[in-house]
């Protein structure tokens, strides 16, 4: 049988203690550790899994701000115009107050470089015309008190002529009876003078005397009659004419009367007329105020949708875009619907910004290197457009302040920290597919719920 080359190195040992690669390559003589290896290996593999892990979420997001006035606006144009002068450029930064742009008018109505000044001469002008009737009102005012005046001293000299009347009929009543006892004194006196006429003690020139003295009493009796009668109608006339006069006075201060409010009613329209010429004129001086476009804020000048001189502007367009300066930084994460239920709010994550060197252990982020700590501010109940659920974080006070470089828009990785549990309990759970433990915050701390197996 032919040998190979071993068989005569192990047959000579002392030949083969002259090769130094011998020992080094063949582990004849040596005893294996590999069983001592595999065990230890074992041993701290067991230790690890009593080691304690720290549940939590991954989850993707971006640089964003708190407040939603610290985050990127579009400046746009209220009024319609040409670009006539730029006062900035893109990526200047610019004070609040700053002109950026100054536009030009567009609409014929408002070409009139004197508009204003002819809106106040028309102000002016009604503010006379308000004098005017207010003066006219004033002297309806005066009219009336004139009226009234001289109606109480018309109706005055009416009762006087009244009471004399009255009186004057009470007098020729009194002589009405007088002349009517009279007459029936002549009537009884002719009634005797005719028997003693018959009986011939008195003449018939006697008889004839009293009969005429009868006759006269007889007409006395009448005119007076007829002139009590005339005092009487002239009563009823001095009445009638004080009626006439009441009602023409009334007249007199209807008219009067229609002529003061209708000179108020005139002073009300032209008031109306300058209260909106005044708006008018408010409006032209505001119109002229927003031909400079100024920066709402302190920021930067990005993104200007127009450039040049004399191109045209519609009403709400926008002119650039102002990325403020002064930022309250916040983390805009999105969750997954099935994670929703273990997002609380001030619950603890942490980031990971891209761009920032970092060296991540999840489930210990004690040993984690280069993140930082967010709190969770506020978690939104509605599903955004992307089919998940947004959670705003902001800085955690308590923990290194966020790198001051940050930019808006900037990607950051978020991991949401739950429980800590034993690492075979993390491995169970998720050989099982159940969902982890969490925490949610309560009045007096961190109140512990399991979520439903």
């Amino acid at each position: 049988m032919k040998r190979n080359f071993l068989d005569i190195i192990f047959e000579n040992n002392q030949e083969a203690d002259k090769f130094s690669s011998f020992g080094e390559i063949y582990q004849v003589n040596r005893k294996s550790r590999v069983k001592a290896y595999l065990l230890g290996i074992l041993l701290f593999a067991c230790l690890v899994l009593f080691l304690p892990w720290t549940q939590n979420i991954r989850a993707k997001g971006k640089v964003t701000t708190l407040r939603l006035e610290d985050r990127p606006q579009e400046l746009n144009t209220i009024i319609p115009g040409r670009v006539v002068k730029w006062y900035v450029k893109e990526g200047d930064f610019v004070k609040k107050g700053d002109t950026i742009l100054q536009l030009g008018e567009v609409k014929v109505e408002y070409f009139d470089p004197t508009l204003l000044k002819r809106t106040q001469q028309q102000i002016s002008a009604k503010n006379r015309s308000i004098a005017a009737y207010e003066g006219k009102a004033n002297t309806a005012d005066t009219q009336i008190m004139a009226l009234e005046s001289a109606l109480k001293f018309k109706l005055q000299s009416l009762d006087n002529k009244i009471e004399q009347q009255k009186m004057k009929i009470t007098s020729d009543s009194a002589d009405l009876a007088a002349a009517q006892i009279a007459v029936n004194a002549y009537k009884r006196q002719i009634q005797a003078a005719k028997v003693m006429l018959d009986s011939g003690a008195i003449s018939l020139i006697e008889f004839e005397k009293r009969s005429v003295n009868y006759q006269d009493g007889v007409a006395k009796v009448t005119s007076v009659s007829n002139k009590l009668n005339q005092s009487k109608q002239e009563l009823l006339n001095l009445k009638i004419e004080k009626n006439g006069v009441r009602q023409e006075y009334n007249d007199k201060f209807a008219k009067a009367l229609g002529d003061r409010l209708a000179s108020e009613s005139s002073v009300a329209s032209a008031e109306a007329e300058v209260f909106k010429l005044e708006n008018t004129l408010s409006n032209y001086d505001a119109r002229q105020q927003l031909y400079f476009i100024v920066a709402p804020q302190s920021g930067q000048i990005t993104k200007a949708k127009k450039a040049g001189i004399g191109e045209m502007l519609k009403e709400g367009d926008m002119v650039v875009e102002v990325v403020p300066t002064t930022q309250n930084l916040a983390v805009e994460m999105f969750v997954n619907p099935m994670d929703l239920p273990l997002i609380n709010k001030n619950q603890k994550v942490r980031f990971v910004f891209d761009g920032f060197p970092a060296i991540v252990f999840s489930g210990w982020p004690s040993s984690s290197y280069g993140t930082y700590s967010g709190v969770i501010s506020a978690v939104e109940t509605s599903i955004s457009p992307n089919g998940l659920f947004r959670v705003m974080v902001k800085e955690d006070p308590e923990d290194r302040k966020w790198p001051e470089v940050l930019k808006l828009g900037g990607g950051a990785s978020g991991i949401a920290l739950l429980k800590d549990v034993p690492v075979w309990y993390e491995l169970w759970r998720n050989i099982n597919g159940f969902p982890p433990e969490y925490y949610k915050l309560g009045n007096d701390g961190y109140e512990e719920k399991k979520a439903k197996k």
